[in-house]
């Protein structure tokens, strides 16, 4: 064998190996302590030539990750549901979960996940940390706002001004709220420095990439939709087509029907939490803004509710992202294309697309005459 397959069962303070010895075909079986971290990179040093090492997805296994990166291993990882959907027998142990992770390496069965690029994992996570701040800042302006209303001031947005600020503190409190009602103000400065420095972070991430500047002349898509877009759909072409990528971002339906029964539930809520909340966010500001989007959001508002509807607005907006990424288009090119389709489609227009395909990027030329109606 010329490339050496290692499954390894990871766990925070342990790790299960399982491996085949290349000269005798031996499978041989180890166990590591985290402790300490020379022990590890001890045992991995020893492999020499083309090493694959194959765990479980999980949030404690990067400083791993890294450090087999660092030694020239490849790192893949797999779908923790789908690996012990695969196995084959009941009994579970750590000795029985990475021989199983071998023996999908092996036969090409393992169900390997797309690990993004070392830039989009800083991005990604520098925009989980900013929604963990934000939700903070929340809580402390609803606890202000509350302590205002007892104290009887109902000032509303005003009250975080800075004269609404001078009317909170000169108000009349129990000893006890007013405590409270210094510690949350002095808790809110931090908090708003924090999320300043975490915008100059993501802004000057994405200076100078086109890819940024398209999506953003969309509107409703500001720069941390932008960025949280392009760095967890990138690469573009590893989808198949706009369904997948809506699964990808957790905006499928879930269905449970059987036999005559049909039942479709909400979405799967699969994929990133920050990216879903940011383009239901950006869908509020794009249904004024783009008139398809605003009909096709009061349509269904009025037959299934404005949630529901925000939901499947903000489901239009990643599709239209994705199609934007993918072909290398801009807002007003995605505009043109959109009505010589739906001309094309009433009988009105010219039937086969022009000058650029859908699908392709702007500099491809056009191959063979297609409709705009097979790739909408």
């Amino acid at each position: 064998m010329d490339t050496i397959y290692i499954g390894v069962d990871f766990h925070a303070r342990q790790q299960t190996i399982c491996y085949l010895k290349t000269e005798t075909g031996e499978l041989v079986i180890s166990e590591l302590k985290h402790q300490d971290k020379q022990v590890v990179r001890d045992f991995y040093v020893q492999f020499r030539g083309s090493v694959i090492v194959g765990l479980e997805a999980s949030g404690y296994s990067p400083w791993f990750e890294r450090l087999l990166e660092e030694m020239g291993c490849e790192v893949w990882l797999g779908h923790a549901s789908e690996i012990r959907r695969r196995a084959r027998w009941r009994q579970k142990n750590d000795r029985r979960d990475a021989e199983l992770i071998l023996d999908l390496m092996i036969h090409n069965e393992f169900p390997r996940l797309h690990r993004p690029a070392v830039q989009s994992r800083e991005v990604l996570r520098m925009l989980r940390y900013r929604q963990k701040l934000i939700k903070l800042r929340t809580m402390s302006k609803n606890s202000l706002q509350a302590i205002a209303l007892q104290a009887g001031l109902a000032k509303g947005s005003r009250l975080f001004t800075k004269s609404g600020q001078q009317e909170l503190r000169t108000a009349a409190m129990s000893p006890v709220m007013q405590w409270q009602c210094e510690h949350w103000v002095q808790l809110l400065e931090p908090l708003n420095k924090q999320l300043l420095e975490t915008m100059v972070w993501c802004k000057a991430q994405s200076k100078g990439d086109v890819s940024i500047t398209r999506l953003r002349t969309h509107p409703g898509i500001g720069l941390l939709t932008s960025l949280c877009l392009l760095h967890t759909l990138q690469p573009v072409s590893r989808f198949r087509n706009s369904r997948k990528v809506a699964a990808y971002a957790g905006f499928d339906p879930v269905e449970r029907s059987s036999a005559e029964r049909k039942c479709f539930l909400g979405i799967s809520k699969a994929g990133s939490r920050v990216l879903r909340y940011l383009l239901v966010e950006a869908a509020q500001t794009a249904v004024r803004k783009d008139e398809d989007l605003k009909r096709f959001y009061k349509r269904l508002a009025e037959r299934r509710g404005r949630p529901k509807a925000k939901v499947a607005a903000a489901r239009k907006l990643l599709i239209r992202a994705y199609i934007m990424l993918r072909d290398e288009i801009d807002y007003a090119e995605f505009r043109r294309r959109a009505v010589a389709a739906r001309l094309a489609r009433r009988g009105q227009g010219p039937t086969s697309v022009p000058e650029v395909l859908i699908g392709q990027p702007a500099s491809a030329e056009c191959q063979e005459p297609t409709h705009y109606a097979q790739s909408k």
